[in-house]
């Protein structure tokens, strides 16, 4: 198929983005490794706030979207893989 707005590339380059956040995470310091089992996500569901906290991060990364360094790509990554993970956190709920 061929897209007319290159979808495919941008959604491959989303892909890779939200893998790249599972290898990017917080290094702990006086071990050197990195902290990969939990992360802020994970504190929010224990909290009940999953859904809120996906929200709200949606809101603030559009918000900022050409404001702050501009129209920059990272902060539509940002938008699209909350909404991802909103998407996942809403539809077991039917």
């Amino acid at each position: 198929m061929k897209y007319r707005f290159n979808e495919d590339k941008i959604l491959k380059e989303i892909s890779d983005y939200v893998a790249s956040t599972y290898s990017s995470h917080y290094v702990n310091e006086k071990a050197g490794t990195k902290d990969e089992e939990i992360q802020t996500i994970d504190v929010w569901k224990q909290m009940g706030q999953e859904k809120a906290a996906c929200h709200s991060n949606i809101i603030k990364y559009a918000m900022r979207y050409g404001k702050k360094e501009g129209y920059n790509k990272k902060d539509l990554m940002k938008i699209i893989h909350y909404t991802i993970l909103l998407w996942h956190f809403t539809q077991d709920e039917k």
